[in-house]
């Protein structure tokens, strides 16, 4: 059941249009500086063709109509009407080109920015933030801010100079007249407002339900086998039904407030029309002004009302779009909680753009010195923890959930840092030396492995990218993935599916394990690696870990005791504390909270053994 906090759909509820907002926007839009005063040029050449227009045609009717063309030439005035054509078509040309273009580069821009703010992004963000709020601003928000900024904006400034030059003109030509139209304007304006806003919040209601729907179907599709075998068959249907009944209700809203407001809209133009011909009528009888002179004010009428809708929509569209534009900001604009000194990036650069020329060796020397660190303050996960780790040394991190397994890699990552105390690396705090430093010489190899789509060669390449095909075979070979390799179909041109759906989590496992050689790192982590192998993997997986822990400093979360025997520590967390330090033999001798821990898993696998 999908319900909608799950969807964690940010609503936006002001009224108001942030100005700050959209200028931090505008500075990143003037990137494309070029295309955006070319579209606001061709957007007035636009704007100026619709006020030209019925001044030509007024010129048409007076001129060669009422006064037979006495003292001009038809000739002459046909060659402007064909030029003022050839401009605004022109000028249309450009202005959805340069929009056009606008859309997709601005586009690309925000979301370049978004994913470049991602990989710098430390774990902390993510823990809060669910993976499929940033796709939406990577995708569909930075999308509708694109085209918000490409086309209504553009909309609104052809709305302002369209009406600035016909009341201009109307003013200029009969003040009575003009009166007569501008009037209306205020009311006509504000009933525009009015049902936009309506409309448009019955659509945002009609989309956020066509969101659960969306998702209910998902779910639905997702859950089959589970709904098949509870019998909740008529339960998900019913509650599939109610969520598009409600998706029925907000659009029908929405079209019926449209189906009142442009009729209302036609029939105060036809009041302002009929006051018009009311007004005008009298002054032609009289021969004040010319027949096509009240054709013309009847033509700015018409067209007068048009920017009016547009301005009261991009105003609403605006409104909408700005929630999206907070989404995108937000992202672009979060702070990168554990980043790298001015000091360190000077001389290491930064994690897109590194100096790897000025990268040390990482020898694999290891210390934990009184660090504390917490999730929540009130709830401390390490608590004064030392531990010296010698270079090449296997240590086992061993402890119920929650004990701080998983906390102490991460922190050895600098996924998270010491909130107290520090962790030094060949002697030296980590911090003097930068997260892509570190990160270059880690092997991390998750109990879930996440495998990427594409062919089995390219993902173990993604160890190290420039690794020949040759390179490529030889770690799976010595991790002894090789064999199974050759046996598919494309061999190493197979491709893995999404997510690596169409291998085994033993094969998985083996092509993570053969990235994670590729790239040779100096410190390797395995984070219960093995506790979801099948049994017929096992021997497979044991190979593959010794073959890559080698000569390597490790730190291996267990869940497999039998896997860390040949440990140089085993450490048994309580809480955040050392409770027992030592090597198999030590600890099992010591008759202590491990050998309870190893004889009880031990028992338990024979009896599974003994079942199967």
């Amino acid at each position: 059941m999908v319900s909608e906090s799950i969807l964690q759909e940010k609503e936006y509820t002001s009224k108001k249009i942030d100005k700050s907002l959209w200028l931090r926007l505008f500075k990143i839009l003037w990137l494309h500086k070029t295309a955006v005063i070319g579209l606001v040029l061709f957007n007035i050449f636009i704007a100026a063709g619709d006020v030209v227009f019925p001044l030509l045609n007024r010129t048409a009717i007076n001129t060669f109509v009422i006064d037979k063309g006495v003292g001009a030439s038809l000739l002459n005035f046909s060659i402007v009407y064909i030029i003022c054509i050839i401009l605004k078509s022109l000028s249309m040309f450009f202005y959805f080109k340069f929009a056009g273009k606008i859309e997709s580069d601005f586009g690309e821009t925000l979301r370049k920015m978004c994913f470049d703010r991602v990989q710098q992004l430390s774990f902390p963000y993510f823990d809060r933030t669910a993976n499929g709020w940033v796709v939406a601003r990577i995708g569909s928000d930075a999308s509708r801010v694109a085209e918000t900024l490409a086309w209504s904006f553009v909309d609104l400034i052809w709305g302002v100079f369209l009406i600035i030059g016909i009341t201009a003109v109307m003013l200029a030509t009969d003040w009575r007249m003009a009166f007569a139209v501008l009037a209306v304007v205020p009311l006509v304006f504000l009933i525009s407002v009015y049902f936009q806003r309506r409309i448009l919040q019955a659509q945002r209601q009609a989309r956020k339900a066509n969101s659960l729907v969306t998702a209910g179907f998902s779910e639905s599709i997702n859950g089959a086998k589970t709904t098949k075998a509870l019998g909740i068959e008529e339960q998900s249907y019913t509650e599939f039904s109610q969520k598009t009944a409600s998706m029925r209700h907000y659009s029908l809203r929405a079209v019926q407030l449209n189906a009142t407001f442009q009729p209302l809209i036609f029939l105060l133009s036809g009041v302002v029309i009929a006051m018009l011909l009311t007004i005008g009528g009298q002054e032609v009888l009289l021969e004040t002004i010319q027949f096509g002179t009240l054709s013309m004010f009847i033509n700015y009428a018409d067209l007068f009302f048009e920017p009016l809708r547009q301005i009261a929509r991009v105003l609403s569209e605006i409104q909408v779009a700005q929630a999206n534009a907070e989404r995108v900001l937000s992202l672009i604009e979060e702070e990168v909680e554990i980043k790298d000194t001015p000091e360190v990036e000077a001389k290491y650069g930064t994690l897109l753009n590194p100096k790897k020329e000025n990268y040390e060796p990482l020898l694999g020397d290891v210390d934990f010195n009184h660090v504390d660190f917490y999730y929540n303050e009130k709830e401390p996960v390490l608590i004064d923890f030392n531990l010296h780790v010698k270079q090449g040394e296997m240590i086992a991190l061993v402890g119920e959930t929650g004990s701080g397994k998983s906390t102490i890699v991460n922190l050895l990552c600098r996924f998270y840092e010491p909130k107290k105390g520090e962790i030094r690396i060949d002697g030296r705090n980590y911090k003097e030396r930068s997260v892509g430093w570190l990160h270059s010489h880690l092997g991390y190899v998750l109990q879930t492995p996440n495998l990427f789509s594409g062919t089995i060669k390219e993902n173990i390449r993604y160890g190290r990218p420039d690794a020949s095909d040759s390179e490529v075979e030889e770690v799976a070979k010595l991790i002894h993935a090789h064999e199974f390799i050759m046996r598919l179909d494309k061999g190493y041109d197979s491709q893995v599916g999404e997510g690596g759906d169409l291998l085994s989590t033993g094969q998985k496992q083996l092509i993570s394990f053969a990235r994670a050689l590729l790239a040779n790192p100096s410190i390797v982590i395995l984070d219960e690696a093995t506790s979801s192998i099948d049994t017929e993997s096992e021997k497979l997986i044991q190979n593959a870990i010794q073959t890559l822990l080698k000569n390597r400093t490790s730190f291996v979360v267990a869940h497999r005791l039998s896997t860390i025997v040949d440990a140089d520590k085993i450490i048994v967390l309580d809480k955040g504390k050392i409770k027992e330090m030592g090597t198999h033999h030590e600890l099992m001798n010591k008759k202590g909270a491990y050998y309870e821990l190893f004889t009880s898993q031990a028992l338990q696998e024979k009896q599974k053994a003994f079942i199967q």
